[in-house]
Formats: structure tokens, C-alpha cells, sequence
């Protein structure tokens, strides 16, 4: 450390970095300038989602060590919205600044192999899996899982990426070359009943704050629709949030995190990865509790109480892709029609495919009700 003091909280008017400019730092550094703070982010693009809204933008790759340090030496705590960013990266912004969550929790969830092996030691529930490193390893770990199972890269998947089903054992090989060849992890098909996650927060003094399950509902991989609350019996979120609580404790976390879960349809209850930062089911948190996501991330590094998780209405988000800009510009005021709903939208200048531009949320009496507002006002943004 060079002089900055970890015991002490960081109040309104000292500076946050951000690593990452993606929405995720957008909806975070909404929340830092709201409570008085200044935002710095450090991406490799210009004009990000969070670069918009942050008092600083630098343009510079994860990898530049010196710019991460020079980065680090204007600020006073280094977070995350990425969570892909390097050992080294890490490690040269603690020479610095205070990085929270640490350098050590972002090793373990950006790896596959390391979180499931990290979380099985530790006696929490993990889908049954094996890592494959060569023909051998792949020979062994369909032998040990068996099929139908899930064949997914080690490293930087997310929405789908690096990953493919594997059917039967004869198709393995082609699979894990479908893949690359790249170091993988073979896991257990489950009978899914349904997707939950577990967003949650642990302070610097090791107080936890979690919101209850969330429910979510996936398209080609890439999360459609998230209804708060989750429709699972009480003693499933029970499990879930205890869960949670155990995964912040053994990482010794400091900062927002988020377990997604498989429910089975046997009741069984699996880890399927961790998000070391705010997420996207957790979006309708923003606008439905409380205090949101973000603003509970930005109390938890800053060393201030958490807030109340409390959500004030059943809510529903649903994901804005760019699929929908395909036929032209949308209909926002049909969209906005509908009194109940809010439009949340990224900054980002071009619509792909599968690229996450905006979402909407909405609030009603149950979460039935909210999840049937939010797909009105999405399918309303295309009519003509």
C-alpha cells in the first residue's frame, strides 16, 4: 500500500475506479455520483457505457501494467465490472490502491476448473465435473461423468461462449475440438427445473446483505428474463442464500457478488458459476429495491453500511438485444406507454446480434404481473 489506510471508510468525494467500461461500470458509477463520488475507468475503447458517465475515461488494454498502475495511483479503490482483468493487472493496482474484491476471488471465479474445485473443497454444491487437459483427461472425464453432459472452456465464457453439449462419448473428441482444444471442464447434464441466482454483498467489517433469489429464464444462452421474487419453495431460497453467504465468507470477499444457481427437478440445488460483480439478473434491483445492486457495491468497497436489500414491489426485467434494432429504430413511446415500466439504455452506438443494449424493468402486485408488463413493452418497441 502507499498510503492509503484500509480501516478507514472512503466517503462522498473521494474517486472510484472502475476496471471495465461496460454497462455494468455504467450502472455503478450512476450510483458513486449520485452519493457525491468521482468516477475513473480504465478500457481498452473510447466512449464507454461507463466512460459516459465517469469524470475520467482512460482508453488503455487490461494488460498495460503501467497504465493499470497510473491508473491506480489517481484513485482510491480499484473495482470491477469486468472480472477478466489478469493476475499481474491486479496485482500492479494494489501497489497503489485498495482493490476490492481481491485479487484473489477474481483468480478463482475466472477459471472454471479453479471454482468448481475451490467451492467442491469447501463442501458447497457443484454440478459433478472433471477438467480436461489432454485426449487422456477428456477419456477419463467422460468415463466419470458420463453423458449427456456440458464440454466448456476453462476461461472466458460467458452467455453461452465456450461451450457444447456432448451427447454421447463417441462425439467427445470432436467437441473438444470444436472448443479448440483449449483446457476445458467436462460437466454433468442436470434435469433443470428452473435458473435462480443469489445476488449478495459482504462489507469490509464482514457484514453480508443479499437480496432474495431471482429468478431467470435464458435464450441461446444469453439471459432473456430475470422475476424477483423466484418462484421456488421457501427452503430452496433458504439453501441458496446460505449458500451464497458461505461462498462471500470463504473468499473473503469484500464487495457485490452473484451465485447462479440450477434448481433440479428433483429439488437439488447446484452452483453454476460465480460473477465476481454486480449482474444482470440482478438489474432489476435498480429500479425495484431499496438500495440497488450497485450502490450496495459501491458501499461495500467504500467501507460504509450496507443498505437495505429490501425489494419494494415484485419486479421483471427483460434484456434489450440488438436483435430488436434489426428492422430500424424501435417505438419508445409505445414502449414507455405502459406507466409501470423503465427504460434503461447503454450508450452503446452499434446493435449486433446478441449484443446487450439496454433493458426494461417493471413493477406490479406480483411478479406474474410484472414479468407480463415487460414483455408487452419489449414486444411494443416493434411495432410500427
Amino acid at each position: 500500500m502507499t498510503g492509503r489506510d484500509r480501516s478507514h471508510a472512503i466517503l462522498p468525494g473521494a474517486t472510484i475506479g472502475v476496471l471495465g467500461g461496460g454497462q455494468l461500470g455504467r450502472m455503478f458509477a450512476i450510483a458513486a455520483r449520485r452519493l457525491g463520488y468521482r468516477v475513473h475507468t480504465l478500457a481498452p475503447e473510447d466512449d464507454t457505457p461507463t466512460g459516459q458517465i465517469a469524470d475520467v475515461e482512460i482508453n488503455a488494454a487490461y494488460d498495460d501494467l503501467d497504465a493499470v498502475r497510473a491508473f491506480a495511483k489517481g484513485v482510491d479503490v480499484v473495482t470491477f465490472e469486468f472480472e477478466n482483468v489478469s493476475a499481474a493487472a491486479t496485482a500492479a493496482a494494489e501497489e497503489h490502491a485498495i482493490v476490492r474484491p481481491n485479487g484473489r476471488a477474481l483468480f478463482i471465479a475466472q477459471h472454471r476448473i479453479r471454482e468448481k474445485s475451490f467451492l467442491a473443497g469447501r463442501g458447497l454444491p457443484v454440478t459433478p465435473f472433471a477438467p480436461v487437459r489432454s485426449e487422456d483427461d477428456l477419456r477419463a472425464a467422460v468415463a466419470e461423468i458420463s453423458c449427456p453432459a456440458i464440454l466448456k472452456t476453462a476461461s472466458f465464457g460467458y452467455d453461452g461462449k465456450g461451450q457444447l453439449p456432448l451427447k454421447n462419448a463417441a462425439d467427445a473428441p470432436g467437441t473438444w475440438e470444436a472448443l479448440g482444444r483449449q483446457e476445458a471442464i467436462l460437466e454433468a447434464f442436470i434435469d433443470l427445473d428452473r435458473e435462480i441466482s443469489v445476488v449478495a454483498a459482504r462489507g469490509v467489517d464482514g457484514a453480508i446483505s443479499h437480496f432474495d433469489p431471482i429468478e431467470n429464464a435464458h435464450r441461446n444462452h444469453i439471459l432473456d428474463v430475470s422475476v424477483a421474487p423466484a418462484t421456488v419453495p421457501a427452503e430452496t431460497a433458504t439453501t441458496a442464500i446460505d449458500v451464497t453467504r458461505a461462498v462471500l465468507e470463504a473468499l473473503d470477499y469484500v464487495g457485490v457478488l452473484c451465485v447462479e444457481f440450477f434448481v433440479a427437478r428433483d429439488g437439488r440445488l447446484f452452483i453454476n458459476e460465480l460473477a465476481p460483480r454486480p449482474h444482470n439478473s440482478g438489474h432489476l434491483t435498480f429500479d425495484a429495491c431499496r438500495t440497488s445492486q450497485f450502490e450496495q457495491q459501491l458501499r461495500a468497497i467504500c467501507g460504509l453500511p450496507l443498505g437495505s436489500p429490501e425489494l419494494l414491489q415484485p419486479a421483471a426485467m427483460a434484456n434489450l438485444l440488438g436483435d430488436l434494432w434489426a428492422a430500424g429504430e424501435l417505438n419508445w413511446p409505445a414502449a414507455l406507454a405502459i406507466g409501470e415500466v423503465k427504460l434503461h439504455l447503454y450508450g452503446k452506438a452499434a446493435a449486433r446480434p446478441g449484443r446487450k443494449m439496454g433493458h426494461l424493468t417493471a413493477m406490479a402486485s406480483s411478479s406474474r404481473d410484472a414479468k407480463s408488463l415487460v414483455l408487452r413493452a419489449r414486444d411494443a418497441l416493434s411495432l410500427k
